[in-house]
């Protein structure tokens, strides 16, 4: 039992750890965002216009959803004179693959996994 409340609590912490990141990726907009600009393939980045035309959003609205992928760690931005181009950091690259191949995987695991760590305590 110790060594499960261990794990417990690594996991927990590292849940926390990810919490900018999973707030970040919660929101609809920002995941049509970030798939809308992987479709574009813009290897050097895409601007703030493009992003307003492939989700219709307003450019107020893209912005601060940028900001936001940015504070998270999913987004940078590179500077070419005076235009701004905002591209995926590795972090959201592998972050996709994580999330793929966990689905793909374990996501049938999951409910058995906590309930035999005791982390759902039902009356089975």
């Amino acid at each position: 039992m110790p060594d499960q409340n261990r794990e417990i609590q690594q996991l927990a912490a590292e849940f926390e750890n990810c919490r900018k990141t999973l707030l970040a990726l919660g929101d609809e907009n920002r995941q049509h965002m970030i798939l809308e600009m992987m479709r574009m393939e813009q290897c050097g980045g895409v601007r703030v216009g493009a992003i307003t035309q492939k989700t219709n959003l307003s450019r107020p609205a893209v912005s601060h959803h940028i900001q936001i992928l940015k504070d998270a760690g999913l987004l940078k931005m590179r500077r070419e004179g005076t235009k701004h181009y905002y591209l995926a950091t590795s972090k959201n690259y592998f972050l996709m693959v994580w999330v793929r191949d966990f689905v793909l995987t374990k996501v049938l695991e999951i409910p058995e996994y906590f309930v035999y760590c005791g982390v759902f305590k039902t009356n089975c």
